[in-house]
């Protein structure tokens, strides 16, 4: 027999926080339950007394969203048809129309058309705006409504009336099952290199990655650039099964550390890979986050790839849906996740905010050094820092402030009806003159206003400009020649999505991708490194 030499002093201890733990415990569901039931008897009180009607829907998802917003950008709450668009993007399938749209108080206007599918087979164009479905009205709807109207059962049949350049033109569409390809574009770009671009982290994106590898092969590849830029992430899942293509099984890919002990994993390479071998650049830049990040980061540690572009975005959190009552979900940040050298790249410090709201980034708290397989230096905080930095300029606030608003979008609608025909996908160039255009069409532009526009106006009432219209209009004038000369400093970044934008027009996502295969600077500069390997070798070992 064991003797346990326990005394009572730690037996008491034990028991008092045993105590303390349970009633901590105790206490915490206490608060919990007391705020709801708060919340339930105002609710109540509101909806029966409260002088005119009250929408109890819209009021509750007004206050939940109030709820989440000092969180992350990250949890949120969808309602039953936030739930359906979500399934839409991990799937990749849908009833629709093929298209992407944004949604106003003028109607549903079409951002883009995929080609193939009944939209374009009905020649809608971008720039269209819905303004009735089936002789239902869709002007001044609230989004959630405006969603329902294009997805459907395929191969249903629906007439729209389409406001175009000022004419209204009526189509009858019929629904088709709308497939998105995480992987729209993968061709070889000389002899010997290959090029796949992965545009979301969906349910199809392993399997699309394979089919487009085991297809290049067959076409000679030797060498890949991977193009991951612009790709915001999406499964956990997928970009692991996207790593182990290049790295043995076995491998740490990536670990998440979350409160509740069983979402802490490791999660390691399950399967033997494509190739080990074939010499790789990842293309990432600000945009590339999430599961983008974990692929580009995990080939990083590893040594197997040269990552090239602009750092990362900075997404370091993991997310899991939560089912709620009558059909709604919670997205909810459930742990931070860390590369295969222990790195967390989460830029933004969402749980440290300032007292004016604003988000403290932990790389401004100093950066910390980790090691790759060779022993080569990365760093944590603010996203994946790549081996090869392809400088861009610094873009402005007005910039920011320009690629948020629909104004790029409306000048190269413009540009289409303006030029019927560009002659060449390949050799289409968006120069410096036309650069000058577009400046001077966001003289008129109403939708790109700076934040100095914005209290200019509001500092201002009509009855008083009145009185001082001259220096009014001057001051004006002065504060939009300030907004494009601070757009312009940008112009390197602007003419590039402006061109894109404008090819988009003429030969859908397809054009654009054949034409950055040929004149992108950054899948150059990654040719010209693959072709020469003794610096690609180079980059990968300890300098």
């Amino acid at each position: 027999m064991i003797k346990l030499n326990i005394s009572k002093k730690t037996i008491i201890l034990l028991l008092v926080g045993f105590v303390f733990l349970s009633f901590s415990f105790k206490s915490k569901f206490f608060e919990v339950a007391k705020q709801i039931e708060i919340y339930t008897t105002l609710f109540k009180e509101l909806n029966m007394y409260y002088v005119d009607e009250v929408n109890p829907a819209e009021l509750t998802n007004k206050a939940i969203k109030n709820t989440l917003k000092d969180l992350d950008p990250y949890t949120n709450f969808y309602n039953e048809q936030d739930v359906e668009d979500a399934r839409i993007r991990r799937e990749g399938e849908y009833g629709g129309i093929g298209v992407s749209v944004y949604y106003s108080k003028k109607g549903i206007e079409i951002n883009e058309i995929y080609k193939g599918f009944s939209a374009d087979k009905a020649d809608l164009k971008a720039g269209d705006i819905i303004v009735s479905v089936d002789g239902q009205s869709v002007k001044n709807m609230e989004r959630d409504q405006l969603s329902m109207y294009l997805k459907g059962t395929p191969n249903s049949k629906f007439s729209v009336e389409i406001e175009r350049q000022g004419k209204i033109i009526k189509k009858e569409i019929i629904r088709d099952k709308v497939i998105v390809n995480p992987v729209p574009f993968a061709k070889m770009i000389d002899q010997e290199t290959g090029y796949i671009i992965l545009t979301r982290f969906n349910n199809k994106a392993s399997s699309e990655v394979k089919k487009a590898f085991r297809k290049l092969k067959k076409e000679g590849m030797k060498k890949l650039v991977f193009d991951l830029r612009s790709n915001p992430g999406g499964s956990l899942l997928e970009s692991i099964r996207i790593s182990n293509f290049f790295l043995p099984k076995g491998k740490k890919i990536v670990s998440t550390k979350a409160k509740v002990k069983k979402w802490s994993n490791t999660y390691k390479t399950t399967n033997e890979p494509l190739d080990l071998e074939i010499p790789i650049v990842v293309l990432i830049n600000g945009s590339s986050a999430s599961a983008s990040e974990i692929v580009s980061g995990s080939l990083q540690d590893y040594d197997r790839a040269v990552i090239m572009g602009q750092r990362s975005f900075g997404k370091g959190l993991v997310q899991r849906y939560r089912e709620l009552t009558y059909g709604t979900q919670l997205k909810v940040t459930i742990s931070k996740y860390y590369t295969p050298s222990g790195r967390c790249i989460q830029e933004l410090d969402y749980a440290n905010r300032d007292k004016d709201g604003k988000v403290p980034k932990f790389s401004d708290k100093g950066i910390n050094e980790f090691k790759t397989a060779n022993g080569r230096t990365v760093y944590d905080g603010g996203g994946v820092l790549p081996d090869v930095i392809i400088k861009t300029s610094e873009r402005t606030e007005a910039t920011k402030k320009l690629l948020k608003s629909r104004a790029i979008f409306n000048f190269s609608t413009n540009y289409f009806y303006q030029n019927k025909n560009i002659k060449s996908v390949d050799d289409f160039d968006f120069k410096d003159s036309e650069f000058k255009k577009f400046t001077t069409y966001l003289k008129s532009d109403t939708t790109f206003v700076t934040k100095q526009e914005s209290l200019f106006k509001e500092a201002y009432k009509e009855s008083e400009i009145k009185n001082i219209t001259n220096e009014y209009n001057k001051i004006k004038e002065k504060l939009v020649a300030y907004k494009i000369d601070e757009i312009s400093k940008n112009k390197d970044i602007l003419k590039r999505i402006l061109k894109e934008d404008i090819l988009k027009r003429y030969f859908y996502k397809e054009g654009v991708y054949n034409h950055n295969l040929q004149n992108d600077l950054v899948i150059k500069q990654a040719v010209k490194l693959l072709k020469n390997q003794e610096n690609y070798k180079q980059i990968l070992s300890v300098k």
